[in-house]
């Protein structure tokens, strides 16, 4: 969109053009009446799957994404991945449920410009957005500290184990959708499979890995390289 055409605040600076990306239409709607209701945004369009987003992207061109991370077809890390190469300009400011330091770190390296969790999505929103609008990046104070814990975390000395479990086909699939946030259901609509089947997958991969939480199964997967895009 040309610079001269784009609407402008009050003050006469451009006003910040904004996708939301979520698989919930109610958040979507209220979200879109609280971001227009602020005199320096608009939304220029929703978007309800990681799919249909990258298509917005490319047709719009915003200048920040709210992007949640579990969403069917293609969640938001495989889709952050991809933004970069469609639009470089747009900033992608993540807004999910996930208060995991395993999520946070993969959407930072995949290129997120900011964290948010919905429960704190009012005036932290707001915040976020223009920082990371205006060239920065934007993380809770809470989560600052826990990138610096679990650095610490991992430079204590760890018990290293002789060999690993070899993992089936399927298996690494499972254990790639868990840890991209896929809930059991959309695993399963993706791989054509139960959710009953996802669920016994995910615990026996647990059990066979000897993790204990999600966090352990996504780490896991990030440190092998297993969220890499295809």
């Amino acid at each position: 969109m040309a610079e001269q055409t784009r609407p402008r605040a009050s003050d006469g600076a451009p006003r910040i053009r904004i996708l939301i990306a979520d698989d919930h239409a109610v958040l979507r709607a209220g979200l879109h009446v609280l971001l227009d209701a602020e005199p320096d945004m608009e939304v220029v369009g929703e978007a309800g799957d990681g799919a249909t987003a990258l298509s917005r992207i490319r047709e719009l061109m915003p200048d920040v994404v709210l992007m949640d991370l579990s969403m069917p077809r293609m969640g938001g890390l495989e889709a952050l991945r991809q933004i970069r190469g469609i639009s470089p300009k747009t900033r992608v400011l993540i807004l999910t449920m996930h208060d995991d330091e395993s999520y946070l770190r993969e959407a930072l390296a995949a290129g997120s410009a900011g964290y948010v969790l919905k429960r704190a999505a009012d005036i932290e929103l707001f915040s976020a957005i223009r920082a990371v609008y205006q060239g920065g990046t934007y993380l809770h104070a809470a989560h600052t500290r826990v990138l610096f814990e679990g650095e610490a975390s991992r430079q204590r000395i760890q018990p290293v184990r002789e060999s690993e479990p070899a993992l089936s086909p399927r298996e690494q699939e499972i254990l790639r959708l868990v840890a991209l946030g896929y809930s059991s259901r959309q695993a399963a609509d993706k791989l054509h499979l139960s959710p009953k089947t996802v669920e016994t997958y995910r615990s026996r991969l647990m059990a066979k890995l000897e993790l204990r939480s999600r966090a352990d199964l996504v780490r896991y997967a990030m440190e092998r390289g297993l969220l890499e895009e295809e």
